[in-house]
């Protein structure tokens, strides 16, 4: 079969058709549903390659920053000769610090890597709900061939337009939520100041104190005076 690839998930129009033959028609329907999830896989498949390879190099840039800014420090120390200048080891060890802290703040705030990991998930999810479809459709497809157990031809139709309707439905649902999974994700790390509280937590803070009774003294505070009740 021929995966049909576009630059981005815009979709295909509904192809549209005569249905005097209903099972062609159908086939036809089904030939569609299963190109546009494949679609969804490839794309998805396309953006995890590219972010993994960019999260890998940012990843090295990471182990080879925080390892040379562990050892040349320990080698000025072991007195091990380096082919730098007297006294700049130290500074060279907190630049190389400095590029590894770079290189993870760059991963995070770009989402590199739980970016490449949440597109293979989607991917998996709808390969898998393709596999259910391939199935459901055979069997509509064996179901129609004995002939309807119960039933006339158009509900069988109807039936199987349902099948590939709740396919498309499932797949959109779940590229929708992977988006809304991108969009919170991208929010919380673009923006890591706005989810501060201003001000110490509510643990912290210190509770209302009451005043002082006056004098000390098990019972300090002056009673309150008698009032006679009126007379008659």
């Amino acid at each position: 079969m021929k995966r049909v690839k576009q630059p981005d998930l815009l979709g295909r129009g509904f192809p549209s058709g005569d249905w005097d033959e209903p099972a062609e028609r159908l086939e036809e329907l089904y030939q569609w549903v299963e190109q546009e999830a494949m679609r969804v896989v490839d794309w998805y498949l396309a953006d995890r390659t590219r972010k993994r390879r960019w999260a890998r190099a940012l990843r090295g840039g990471v182990v080879a920053g925080t390892g040379a800014g562990a050892l040349l420090p320990l080698a000025d120390l072991a007195g091990v000769p380096l082919p730098t200048m007297e006294g700049d080891t130290g500074y060279l060890g907190y630049l190389a610090l400095l590029f590894a802290a770079g290189c993870a703040l760059a991963d995070r705030w770009l989402g590199l890597t739980s970016g490449w990991m949440r597109d293979m998930a989607v991917a998996l999810a709808v390969h898998r709900r393709l596999e259910a479809l391939r199935y459901e459709w055979a069997a509509e497809n064996v179901r129609e061939v004995l002939g309807p157990a119960e039933g006339t031809a158009g509900e069988a139709a109807e039936r199987a337009l349902t099948v590939l309707r709740r396919f498309s439905e499932d797949v959109g649902e779940t590229v929708r939520a992977e988006t809304v999974d991108w969009m919170i994700s991208f929010r919380t790390e673009a923006s890591p100041l706005a989810l501060v509280p201003s001000g110490p937590p509510p643990a912290a803070r210190s509770p209302l104190r009451r005043l002082p009774p006056p004098n000390g003294g098990l019972n300090p505070w002056p009673p309150m005076p008698r009032q006679r009740p009126p007379g008659p």
